[in-house]
């Protein structure tokens, strides 16, 4: 599977940045104001962030082993036109 840049973009950010900054603040105002599903919500954040996480790893590799396939095909053997000389 492939993403758009900006789609993949998006998804690193949440992922890395805005998921897991919520779940611990979910995790210490549940704490502060009793809140319900102090540990829950925040594993279930979590959780998500690590299933986007894996999404765009999936992406990530198959996008590099496309590129590295296109740079395998595009070279050039010359040895055998070296050894004429």
């Amino acid at each position: 599977m492939k993403l758009k840049d900006s789609v993949y973009n998006v998804l690193k950010w949440v992922c890395l940045i805005a998921l897991p900054a919520l779940a611990v603040l979910y995790f210490t105002l549940a704490k502060i104001w009793a809140l319900p599903y102090g540990a829950e919500i925040p594993a279930t954040i979590n959780a998500i962030a690590l299933f986007i996480g894996t999404l765009i790893g999936i992406s990530n590799a198959t996008i590099k082993k496309e590129e590295s396939n296109a740079e395998e095909i595009n070279v050039i053997d010359n040895t055998e036109d070296n050894q004429d000389n």
